[in-house]
């Protein structure tokens, strides 16, 4: 089946960010798969497999193409998070799994008995086509060279917002070389993780004109889902549905550093004791919101 252009990203309905339940979630994603959308992203990371697993007994599985991510670097993780796939959503076989957030060729590296495992896996019809998903132009670029991975989801933007390690050129770049080897590539962060959406049309238009398979965006309702698809089928003149999204940490922040560590962008420091983000950085993807042990990070 050919995926649609546009993908449904659900960390934005997932405990890390809007914490819909599965009731609400698989209603908001058979809205979408009704309007023509059939292909749906997630990962381990988002705790949400629930959602997808009371929406797949709504629909038949193969209407839609289903993605996943995880972070498993031997067999035995390996194993674990695809059977945790697997057995979550309730289903036979993954469309693509991917490793989530690959820097290089050296964290693809140190992942080789994953990689393996997920290839034997593949042989066996447990996954259709095994990718990685990266922030970094080096991981792009990474996955041009080898032949094991089949998809790749990149972010890119118009202003180059969470590119980890070069400007939007540089991944431009990298998306020409992942082209010309015949990857399957579906874009993340069109929007800039919300920062974009001033610049809605324009995002939306510098995303449409790249030479990608799909682009995946977070949706929280009907209305966003369909205008969305208004601008997917080529009108111009939208303005994004009113919303505005921030990271939030609570006042008993005890600052013990673990999101600033985990934050590829940069985007969070320890000062004076507590956490501090800068929004100016900050791509609202919802990872720090995992390593605070108290719960305090939350995205409002």
């Amino acid at each position: 089946m050919k995926p649609s252009r546009l993908c449904f990203g659900s960390l934005t309905v997932s405990p890390l960010q809007c914490d819909f339940s599965a009731g609400q979630a698989a209603e908001l994603f058979c809205y979408a798969l009704q309007k023509g959308i059939n292909f749906f992203d997630t990962a381990e990371l988002y705790r949400n497999y629930d959602h997808f697993k009371l929406f797949f007994e709504q629909i038949r599985r193969e209407e839609v193409v289903f993605a996943s991510k995880c972070y498993a670097y031997d067999k035995e993780s390996a194993k674990r998070s695809l059977d945790l796939a697997l057995t979550g959503a309730n289903i036979d076989y993954l469309d693509f799994f991917m490793l989530h957030e690959q820097e290089s060729e050296h964290t693809l590296r140190g992942h080789a008995e994953a990689i393996d495992f997920f290839l034997d896996m593949k042989a066996q019809g447990l996954l259709r086509r095994f990718g990685i998903s990266t922030h970094f132009v080096a991981g792009a670029l990474a996955a041009a060279e080898d032949d094991r991975i089949e998809v790749v989801h990149p972010i890119i933007n118009r202003q180059g917002i969470g590119i980890a390690d070069g400007t939007r050129e540089d991944m431009e770049q990298a998306l020409r070389k992942l082209r010309q080897a015949g990857k399957f590539i579906y874009a993340m962060k069109a929007l800039g993780g919300g920062h974009l959406l001033k610049e809605y049309p324009q995002a939306l238009s510098y995303a449409l004109a790249l030479d990608v398979d799909a682009i995946a965006i977070g949706m929280q309702s009907a209305a966003e889902i369909d205008h969305n698809l208004a601008a997917f089928s080529g009108q111009t003149d939208l303005e994004p549905v009113p919303k505005s999204r921030h990271l939030n940490i609570d006042e008993w922040c005890i600052g013990c550093g673990n999101c600033a560590a985990r934050c590829q962008q940069q985007a969070i420091q320890v000062i004076d004791g507590r956490a501090v983000v800068d929004d100016s950085r900050c791509v609202l993807c919802s990872y720090c919101v995992e390593t605070c042990p108290d719960f305090c990070i939350k995205v409002i």
